[in-house]
């Protein structure tokens, strides 16, 4: 592996800047080069939330526009508005559930339906692996796991250059210890679905 650039988009609230702060933490405890990057406006008012975690030969936290590896999307809506970072080759999971960001609500405007914006996706892309991850979560036992999901699918659908266990590792490390059982089945969960729900188009 020379670099694995992956772009991480959500809503604030969502989990995703923890998210990324996992994966840089486990590239690190596997010996890897990694920058981790943030970019997040109202994050705490349910806002835009982007961030950057860049692994191998890599100098900066900045992905270039379809410079992205993978996109992990935690809302549809912010999954499409990154498509900026997406190329015919990216790899794209995202959480199909709505949420309305504040730059809809404030504007007015209505929210998307979504399959076209899944639609939207497979014109820059054929590889798409779409779930609902909050009612994975929800079945696992808290909504709020959503985001371990989606590292779980991550580490299903994607070839990670770190161990899986390593992964499961520093999710429950960085979770209270009460919450150890619901994160672990929520990653088994993301996992399994990644590894059924890789596109054709990946095997390349």
């Amino acid at each position: 592996m020379t670099k694995l650039d992956i772009f991480l988009a959500g809503v604030g609230g969502q989990g995703s800047l923890t998210a990324s702060r996992i994966l840089g933490e486990t590239a690190t405890r596997a010996g890897l080069n990694v920058v981790v990057g943030e970019i997040h406006g109202m994050a705490q008012r349910g806002g835009v939330v982007e961030s950057t975690v860049r692994i191998g030969d890599v100098h900066g936290p900045i992905v270039d526009d379809r410079g992205a590896d993978v996109l992990l999307g935690f809302e549809p809506v912010e999954t499409v508005r990154a498509l900026a970072k997406v190329g015919p080759e990216t790899l794209v999971i995202t959480s199909t559930r709505p949420i309305v960001p504040a730059t809809l609500a404030l504007a007015g405007e209505n929210y998307p339906e979504v399959e076209p914006l899944l639609a939207r996706i497979l014109e820059v892309t054929p590889r798409l692996v779409s779930l609902d991850a909050a009612a994975l979560a929800q079945e696992a036992g808290a909504a709020q796991a959503m985001n371990t999901v989606l590292l779980g699918v991550l580490a299903g659908a994607t070839e990670l250059p770190f161990p899986i266990e390593l992964l499961r590792e520093t999710i429950l490390e960085n979770v209270p210890p009460r919450a150890h059982d619901v994160n672990r089945r929520a990653f088994e969960a993301g996992l399994a679905f990644g590894r059924t729900a890789v596109p054709a188009a990946s095997a390349t």
